[in-house]
Protein backbone atom coordinates (compact mmCIF):
# COMPACT_ATOMS: atom_id res chain seq x y z
CA UNK A 1 0.00 0.00 0.00
CA UNK A 2 1.21 3.57 -0.97
CA UNK A 3 0.02 6.41 1.35
CA UNK A 4 -0.23 9.00 -1.14
CA UNK A 5 -2.99 6.24 -2.63
CA UNK A 6 -5.38 7.44 0.25
CA UNK A 7 -5.64 11.29 -0.41
CA UNK A 8 -9.17 12.10 0.59
CA UNK A 9 -11.83 13.01 -2.20
CA UNK A 10 -12.51 16.53 -1.13
CA UNK A 11 -8.47 17.30 -1.10
CA UNK A 12 -7.93 15.81 -4.33
CA UNK A 13 -10.58 17.95 -5.90
CA UNK A 14 -9.43 21.43 -4.64
CA UNK A 15 -6.09 20.09 -6.05
CA UNK A 16 -7.46 19.59 -9.60
CA UNK A 17 -9.26 22.80 -9.31
CA UNK A 18 -5.59 24.43 -8.77
CA UNK A 19 -4.30 22.73 -11.74
CA UNK A 20 -6.89 23.30 -14.06
CA UNK A 21 -5.25 26.28 -15.72
CA UNK A 22 -8.15 28.71 -14.81
CA UNK A 23 -6.02 30.78 -11.94
CA UNK A 24 -9.65 32.53 -11.12
CA UNK A 25 -11.20 29.08 -10.06
CA UNK A 26 -9.27 29.18 -6.75
CA UNK A 27 -6.27 32.14 -5.54
CA UNK A 28 -3.58 32.48 -2.98
CA UNK A 29 -3.24 30.44 0.17
CA UNK A 30 -6.51 28.50 -1.33
CA UNK A 31 -4.63 27.28 -4.30
CA UNK A 32 -1.67 26.12 -2.46
CA UNK A 33 -2.77 24.34 0.51
CA UNK A 34 -3.92 21.41 -0.90
CA UNK A 35 -0.54 20.61 -2.44
CA UNK A 36 1.23 20.94 0.88
CA UNK A 37 1.80 17.96 3.09
CA UNK A 38 3.90 15.83 2.13
CA UNK A 39 7.49 18.05 2.53
CA UNK A 40 5.98 18.42 5.64
CA UNK A 41 5.80 15.17 7.03
CA UNK A 42 9.28 14.97 5.64
CA UNK A 43 10.11 17.89 7.51
CA UNK A 44 9.81 16.36 10.75
CA UNK A 45 13.17 13.68 10.00
CA UNK A 46 14.97 17.43 9.75
CA UNK A 47 13.41 18.48 13.76
CA UNK A 48 13.54 15.06 15.38
CA UNK A 49 15.49 14.52 18.71
CA UNK A 50 18.89 14.08 16.70
CA UNK A 51 19.04 17.19 15.81
CA UNK A 52 17.75 18.68 19.16
CA UNK A 53 20.95 16.88 20.59
CA UNK A 54 23.50 18.20 18.02
CA UNK A 55 21.94 21.53 17.98
CA UNK A 56 22.45 22.42 21.74
CA UNK A 57 25.78 20.67 22.00
CA UNK A 58 27.07 22.79 18.95
CA UNK A 59 25.29 26.16 20.29
CA UNK A 60 26.55 25.40 24.04
CA UNK A 61 29.90 24.67 23.13
CA UNK A 62 30.46 27.26 20.16
CA UNK A 63 28.35 29.78 20.65
CA UNK A 64 26.32 31.01 17.07
CA UNK A 65 29.51 29.84 15.34
CA UNK A 66 27.99 27.04 13.47
CA UNK A 67 24.80 28.45 12.22
CA UNK A 68 25.58 28.83 8.72
CA UNK A 69 26.40 25.20 8.85
CA UNK A 70 22.36 24.31 10.09
CA UNK A 71 21.60 27.04 7.04
CA UNK A 72 23.63 24.79 4.73
CA UNK A 73 22.47 21.80 5.84
CA UNK A 74 18.86 22.49 4.80
CA UNK A 75 19.16 24.35 1.97
CA UNK A 76 20.97 20.80 0.59
CA UNK A 77 18.23 19.18 2.43
CA UNK A 78 15.95 21.54 0.22
CA UNK A 79 17.47 20.09 -3.20
CA UNK A 80 17.03 16.56 -1.76
CA UNK A 81 13.49 16.59 -0.58
CA UNK A 82 12.49 18.25 -4.03
CA UNK A 83 14.22 15.83 -6.13
CA UNK A 84 12.97 12.61 -3.92
CA UNK A 85 9.16 14.48 -4.57
CA UNK A 86 10.14 14.79 -7.94
CA UNK A 87 10.88 11.03 -8.10
CA UNK A 88 7.34 9.82 -7.34
CA UNK A 89 5.36 12.72 -9.72
CA UNK A 90 7.19 12.17 -12.60
CA UNK A 91 7.31 8.12 -12.48
CA UNK A 92 4.42 7.15 -10.07
CA UNK A 93 6.57 5.18 -8.59
CA UNK A 94 8.78 5.60 -4.95
CA UNK A 95 12.44 4.85 -4.79
CA UNK A 96 12.77 1.56 -3.11
CA UNK A 97 10.21 0.11 -5.65
CA UNK A 98 12.44 1.90 -8.64
CA UNK A 99 15.90 0.29 -6.90
CA UNK A 100 13.86 -3.21 -6.82
CA UNK A 101 13.43 -3.05 -10.82
CA UNK A 102 16.51 -1.38 -11.72
CA UNK A 103 19.28 -2.72 -9.35
CA UNK A 104 20.58 -6.77 -9.24
CA UNK A 105 18.25 -8.57 -7.27
CA UNK A 106 21.71 -8.85 -4.59
CA UNK A 107 21.88 -5.48 -4.39
CA UNK A 108 18.05 -5.02 -3.57
CA UNK A 109 18.72 -7.62 -0.71
CA UNK A 110 21.27 -6.01 0.45
CA UNK A 111 19.65 -2.55 0.41
CA UNK A 112 16.77 -3.75 2.52
CA UNK A 113 19.08 -4.81 5.05
CA UNK A 114 21.04 -1.79 5.47
CA UNK A 115 17.68 -0.19 5.34
CA UNK A 116 15.92 -1.52 7.97
CA UNK A 117 19.08 -0.89 10.27
CA UNK A 118 19.29 2.55 9.52
CA UNK A 119 15.37 2.66 9.78
CA UNK A 120 15.27 1.04 13.45
CA UNK A 121 18.59 3.15 14.41
CA UNK A 122 16.65 6.43 13.02
CA UNK A 123 13.65 5.19 15.35
CA UNK A 124 16.00 4.08 18.42
CA UNK A 125 16.38 8.02 18.22
CA UNK A 126 13.57 9.17 17.77
CA UNK A 127 11.56 6.81 20.57
CA UNK A 128 14.10 7.55 23.18
CA UNK A 129 13.45 11.25 22.32
CA UNK A 130 10.03 11.10 23.41
CA UNK A 131 10.16 8.70 26.16
CA UNK A 132 12.56 11.14 27.43
CA UNK A 133 10.64 13.83 27.16
CA UNK A 134 7.56 11.99 28.50
CA UNK A 135 10.20 11.39 31.85
CA UNK A 136 11.08 15.14 32.29
CA UNK A 137 7.40 16.00 31.69
CA UNK A 138 5.53 13.81 34.34
CA UNK A 139 9.02 12.04 36.41
CA UNK A 140 7.64 8.67 34.87
CA UNK A 141 10.23 5.84 34.75
CA UNK A 142 11.64 5.85 31.22
CA UNK A 143 10.22 1.93 30.96
CA UNK A 144 6.94 3.48 31.69
CA UNK A 145 7.36 6.61 28.86
CA UNK A 146 8.82 3.83 26.42
CA UNK A 147 5.19 2.45 26.88
CA UNK A 148 3.24 5.52 26.82
CA UNK A 149 5.21 6.90 23.94
CA UNK A 150 4.35 3.33 22.08
CA UNK A 151 0.68 3.79 22.61
CA UNK A 152 1.04 7.38 21.47
CA UNK A 153 2.52 6.69 18.32
CA UNK A 154 0.36 3.86 17.32
CA UNK A 155 -3.18 5.91 18.16
CA UNK A 156 -1.57 8.42 15.97
CA UNK A 157 -1.28 6.06 12.71
CA UNK A 158 -4.27 4.41 13.35
CA UNK A 159 -5.63 7.76 11.60
CA UNK A 160 -4.00 6.52 8.08
CA UNK A 161 -7.07 4.48 7.98
CA UNK A 162 -9.54 7.78 7.55
CA UNK A 163 -6.98 8.96 4.61
CA UNK A 164 -3.73 10.55 4.52
CA UNK A 165 -4.73 13.91 5.06
CA UNK A 166 -6.34 13.36 8.65
CA UNK A 167 -2.36 11.96 9.59
CA UNK A 168 -0.44 15.23 7.63
CA UNK A 169 -2.69 17.77 9.57
CA UNK A 170 -1.61 15.84 13.23
CA UNK A 171 1.83 15.91 11.66
CA UNK A 172 1.71 19.27 10.65
CA UNK A 173 0.19 20.33 14.41
CA UNK A 174 3.17 18.45 16.08
CA UNK A 175 5.72 20.42 14.13
CA UNK A 176 3.72 23.45 14.83
CA UNK A 177 4.60 23.15 18.82
CA UNK A 178 8.11 22.31 18.41
CA UNK A 179 8.23 25.60 16.23
CA UNK A 180 6.00 27.93 18.72
CA UNK A 181 8.00 25.97 21.14
CA UNK A 182 11.43 27.72 19.91
CA UNK A 183 9.48 30.51 18.89
CA UNK A 184 8.85 30.77 22.75
CA UNK A 185 12.46 29.66 24.28
CA UNK A 186 13.93 32.24 21.55
CA UNK A 187 12.15 35.17 22.49
CA UNK A 188 12.92 34.54 26.38
CA UNK A 189 16.99 33.85 25.66
CA UNK A 190 16.82 37.58 23.83
CA UNK A 191 19.88 36.53 21.42
CA UNK A 192 22.28 39.14 19.98
CA UNK A 193 21.36 39.88 16.70
CA UNK A 194 25.04 40.38 14.96
CA UNK A 195 26.52 36.99 16.16
CA UNK A 196 23.48 35.50 14.71
CA UNK A 197 23.99 37.04 11.58
CA UNK A 198 27.84 37.11 11.61
CA UNK A 199 27.34 32.78 12.23
CA UNK A 200 24.78 32.48 9.85
CA UNK A 201 26.80 34.45 7.03
CA UNK A 202 30.55 33.49 7.81
CA UNK A 203 31.72 30.11 7.68
CA UNK A 204 33.93 29.64 10.58
CA UNK A 205 34.81 27.06 12.48
CA UNK A 206 36.34 29.30 15.58
CA UNK A 207 39.66 27.48 15.18
CA UNK A 208 38.63 24.26 16.67
CA UNK A 209 38.79 20.80 15.90
CA UNK A 210 35.72 20.10 17.70
CA UNK A 211 33.40 22.13 16.02
CA UNK A 212 34.30 20.24 12.79
CA UNK A 213 33.43 17.17 14.44
CA UNK A 214 30.05 18.82 15.51
CA UNK A 215 29.36 20.81 12.14
CA UNK A 216 29.90 16.95 10.00
CA UNK A 217 26.97 15.83 13.44
CA UNK A 218 24.92 17.95 12.55
CA UNK A 219 25.19 17.68 9.06
CA UNK A 220 24.40 13.92 9.85
CA UNK A 221 21.46 14.57 12.08
CA UNK A 222 19.64 16.64 9.28
CA UNK A 223 20.17 14.34 5.81
CA UNK A 224 17.65 11.51 6.69
CA UNK A 225 18.16 8.53 4.39
CA UNK A 226 14.67 7.29 5.21
CA UNK A 227 12.64 10.44 4.54
CA UNK A 228 14.30 10.39 0.87
CA UNK A 229 12.79 7.05 0.86
CA UNK A 230 9.28 8.46 2.06
CA UNK A 231 9.19 11.24 0.38
CA UNK A 232 8.98 9.67 -3.34
CA UNK A 233 5.72 7.44 -1.91
CA UNK A 234 3.84 10.71 -0.09
CA UNK A 235 3.83 12.28 -3.96
CA UNK A 236 3.60 9.30 -6.41
CA UNK A 237 -0.21 8.82 -6.63
CA UNK A 238 -1.34 11.71 -4.04
CA UNK A 239 -2.66 13.19 -6.98
CA UNK A 240 -3.43 12.05 -10.19
CA UNK A 241 -2.81 14.16 -12.98
CA UNK A 242 -2.03 13.97 -16.96
CA UNK A 243 1.57 13.94 -18.37
CA UNK A 244 1.16 17.14 -19.54
CA UNK A 245 0.04 18.75 -15.82
CA UNK A 246 3.02 17.17 -14.36
CA UNK A 247 5.26 20.13 -14.48
CA UNK A 248 2.73 22.38 -12.89
CA UNK A 249 2.30 20.16 -10.40
CA UNK A 250 6.08 20.26 -9.59
CA UNK A 251 5.82 23.50 -9.05
CA UNK A 252 3.30 23.06 -6.19
CA UNK A 253 5.37 20.26 -4.79
CA UNK A 254 8.67 22.45 -4.50
CA UNK A 255 6.28 25.58 -2.57
CA UNK A 256 5.33 22.63 -0.33
CA UNK A 257 9.21 21.86 -0.01
CA UNK A 258 10.34 25.78 0.35
CA UNK A 259 7.91 25.81 3.10
CA UNK A 260 8.27 22.99 5.11
CA UNK A 261 12.07 22.61 4.91
CA UNK A 262 12.33 26.47 5.27
CA UNK A 263 10.71 26.10 8.80
CA UNK A 264 12.64 23.19 9.56
CA UNK A 265 15.40 25.14 8.97
CA UNK A 266 14.50 28.45 11.52
CA UNK A 267 13.74 25.77 13.74
CA UNK A 268 16.98 24.24 13.48
CA UNK A 269 19.07 27.55 13.82
CA UNK A 270 16.49 28.28 16.72
CA UNK A 271 17.67 25.59 18.99
CA UNK A 272 21.64 26.63 18.30
CA UNK A 273 20.93 30.02 18.86
CA UNK A 274 18.86 29.49 22.16
CA UNK A 275 21.89 27.40 23.75
CA UNK A 276 24.40 29.78 22.24
CA UNK A 277 22.22 32.78 24.17
CA UNK A 278 21.54 30.77 27.34
CA UNK A 279 24.60 27.89 28.02
CA UNK A 280 27.55 29.11 25.68
CA UNK A 281 26.78 32.70 27.07
CA UNK A 282 27.27 31.13 30.94
CA UNK A 283 30.11 28.64 30.55
CA UNK A 284 27.67 25.18 30.58
CA UNK A 285 28.39 22.35 28.52
CA UNK A 286 25.00 21.34 28.18
CA UNK A 287 26.32 18.23 27.23
CA UNK A 288 22.81 16.00 27.27
CA UNK A 289 19.04 16.69 27.04
CA UNK A 290 17.96 16.48 30.64
CA UNK A 291 20.94 18.68 31.78
CA UNK A 292 19.46 21.17 29.15
CA UNK A 293 16.01 21.07 30.90
CA UNK A 294 17.07 21.27 34.42
CA UNK A 295 20.16 24.08 33.48
CA UNK A 296 16.56 26.01 31.65
CA UNK A 297 15.11 26.32 34.84
CA UNK A 298 17.36 28.44 37.02
CA UNK A 299 18.26 30.82 33.85
CA UNK A 300 15.05 31.44 31.79
CA UNK A 301 12.29 29.39 34.49
CA UNK A 302 10.16 26.40 35.04
CA UNK A 303 7.98 27.66 31.91
CA UNK A 304 11.61 27.63 29.54
CA UNK A 305 12.25 24.10 30.64
CA UNK A 306 8.50 22.71 30.29
CA UNK A 307 8.06 24.20 26.70
CA UNK A 308 11.66 22.69 25.51
CA UNK A 309 10.84 18.89 27.03
CA UNK A 310 7.29 19.94 25.31
CA UNK A 311 8.98 20.66 21.93
CA UNK A 312 11.03 17.78 22.45
CA UNK A 313 8.29 15.29 23.57
CA UNK A 314 6.19 16.63 19.24
CA UNK A 315 9.36 15.85 17.64
CA UNK A 316 9.99 12.52 19.42
CA UNK A 317 6.03 11.69 18.75
CA UNK A 318 5.97 12.62 15.30
CA UNK A 319 9.29 11.31 14.03
CA UNK A 320 8.47 7.50 15.33
CA UNK A 321 5.49 8.06 13.48
CA UNK A 322 7.53 9.21 10.10
CA UNK A 323 10.23 6.47 10.83
CA UNK A 324 7.20 4.06 10.82
CA UNK A 325 5.78 4.94 7.65
CA UNK A 326 9.05 4.89 5.95
CA UNK A 327 9.77 1.70 6.96
CA UNK A 328 6.49 -0.08 5.44
CA UNK A 329 7.19 1.78 2.44
CA UNK A 330 11.40 0.72 2.22
CA UNK A 331 9.77 -2.87 2.95
CA UNK A 332 7.14 -2.97 0.43
CA UNK A 333 9.35 -1.23 -2.20
CA UNK A 334 12.56 -3.25 -2.21
CA UNK A 335 10.91 -6.48 -0.66
CA UNK A 336 7.21 -6.67 -2.21
CA UNK A 337 5.78 -7.51 1.50
CA UNK A 338 4.55 -5.29 4.53
CA UNK A 339 3.94 -6.52 7.78
CA UNK A 340 1.04 -4.96 10.60
CA UNK A 341 1.76 -1.28 11.38
CA UNK A 342 1.77 -2.49 15.04
CA UNK A 343 4.61 -5.59 14.45
CA UNK A 344 6.75 -3.16 12.89
CA UNK A 345 6.38 -0.86 15.66
CA UNK A 346 7.04 -3.22 18.45
CA UNK A 347 9.58 -4.76 16.74
CA UNK A 348 11.67 -1.40 15.85
CA UNK A 349 10.74 -0.49 19.85
CA UNK A 350 13.11 -3.21 21.11
CA UNK A 351 16.62 -1.51 20.84
CA UNK A 352 14.94 1.56 23.19
CA UNK A 353 13.57 -0.78 25.60
CA UNK A 354 16.87 -2.76 25.91
CA UNK A 355 18.56 1.07 26.20
CA UNK A 356 16.26 1.42 28.47
CA UNK A 357 16.95 -2.03 30.54
CA UNK A 358 20.23 -1.87 30.53
CA UNK A 359 20.13 1.46 31.75
CA UNK A 360 22.02 2.76 29.11
CA UNK A 361 22.27 7.18 28.78
CA UNK A 362 19.75 8.19 26.44
CA UNK A 363 21.79 10.91 25.25
CA UNK A 364 24.62 8.88 24.40
CA UNK A 365 22.05 6.36 22.58
CA UNK A 366 20.90 9.16 20.11
CA UNK A 367 23.96 10.16 18.78
CA UNK A 368 25.49 6.95 18.30
CA UNK A 369 22.37 6.35 16.49
CA UNK A 370 23.30 9.43 14.33
CA UNK A 371 26.51 7.98 13.53
CA UNK A 372 25.18 4.59 12.22
CA UNK A 373 22.81 6.70 10.29
CA UNK A 374 25.52 8.44 8.02
CA UNK A 375 25.85 4.78 6.67
CA UNK A 376 22.77 5.23 5.13
CA UNK A 377 22.72 8.42 3.34
CA UNK A 378 24.78 7.17 0.43
CA UNK A 379 22.58 4.14 -0.47
CA UNK A 380 19.86 6.57 -0.81
CA UNK A 381 20.97 9.84 -2.33
CA UNK A 382 23.23 7.58 -4.97
CA UNK A 383 20.11 5.56 -6.63
CA UNK A 384 17.70 8.80 -6.28
CA UNK A 385 20.10 11.08 -8.58
CA UNK A 386 21.02 8.55 -11.19
CA UNK A 387 17.28 7.82 -11.19
CA UNK A 388 16.43 11.57 -11.63
CA UNK A 389 18.74 12.47 -14.09
CA UNK A 390 17.68 9.70 -16.44
CA UNK A 391 15.10 10.97 -19.03
CA UNK A 392 13.36 7.64 -20.25
CA UNK A 393 12.35 7.71 -16.27
CA UNK A 394 11.52 11.43 -15.72
CA UNK A 395 10.27 12.83 -19.20
CA UNK A 396 10.31 16.38 -19.05
CA UNK A 397 11.02 16.88 -15.65
CA UNK A 398 14.57 14.79 -15.72
CA UNK A 399 17.36 17.06 -13.64
CA UNK A 400 18.69 19.98 -15.72
CA UNK A 401 22.47 20.20 -16.13
CA UNK A 402 22.86 22.90 -13.12
CA UNK A 403 20.34 20.52 -11.21
CA UNK A 404 22.64 17.39 -11.28
CA UNK A 405 26.20 18.88 -11.30
CA UNK A 406 24.39 20.58 -7.87
CA UNK A 407 22.88 17.21 -6.58
CA UNK A 408 26.47 15.28 -7.19
CA UNK A 409 28.60 18.09 -5.88
CA UNK A 410 26.17 17.42 -2.25
CA UNK A 411 26.29 13.68 -2.87
CA UNK A 412 29.82 13.68 -2.41
CA UNK A 413 30.33 16.57 0.34
CA UNK A 414 28.16 14.67 2.38
CA UNK A 415 29.33 11.17 1.58
CA UNK A 416 32.76 12.76 2.71
CA UNK A 417 31.97 14.33 5.72
CA UNK A 418 29.94 11.10 7.01
CA UNK A 419 32.88 9.76 6.72
CA UNK A 420 35.39 11.33 8.54
CA UNK A 421 32.76 12.05 11.09
CA UNK A 422 33.09 7.82 11.03
CA UNK A 423 36.90 8.18 10.72
CA UNK A 424 37.43 9.85 13.89
CA UNK A 425 34.10 8.23 15.92
CA UNK A 426 35.94 4.52 15.15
Amino acid sequence: MSYASTLDQRTAQAAHVALSGDPKSVQGLRRILPFIGPAVVASVAYVDPGNFATNIQAGAQHGYTLLWVVLWANLAAILVQGLSAKLGIATGRNLPELIRERFPRKLVWFYWVQAEIVAMMTDLAEFLGAALALHLLFGLPMGASVLAAFVVVMGILTLERKGFRPLELVVAALVGVIALGYGLQLALSHPALLPILQGTLRPSFGGSSDAVYLAVGILGATVMPHVIYLHSSLTQRRIQVPVQRRALLMRFAWKDVMLAMGLAGLINMAMLAVAAATFHQQGLAANDLSEAYRTLTPMLGAGAATVFALALLASGISSSVVGTMAGQVVMQGLVGFTVPLWVRRLVTSLPAVGVVMLGIDPTRTLVFSQVVLSFGIPFALVPLLLFTSNRGLMGELVNRPTVRWVGWAVTALIIALNALLLCKLI
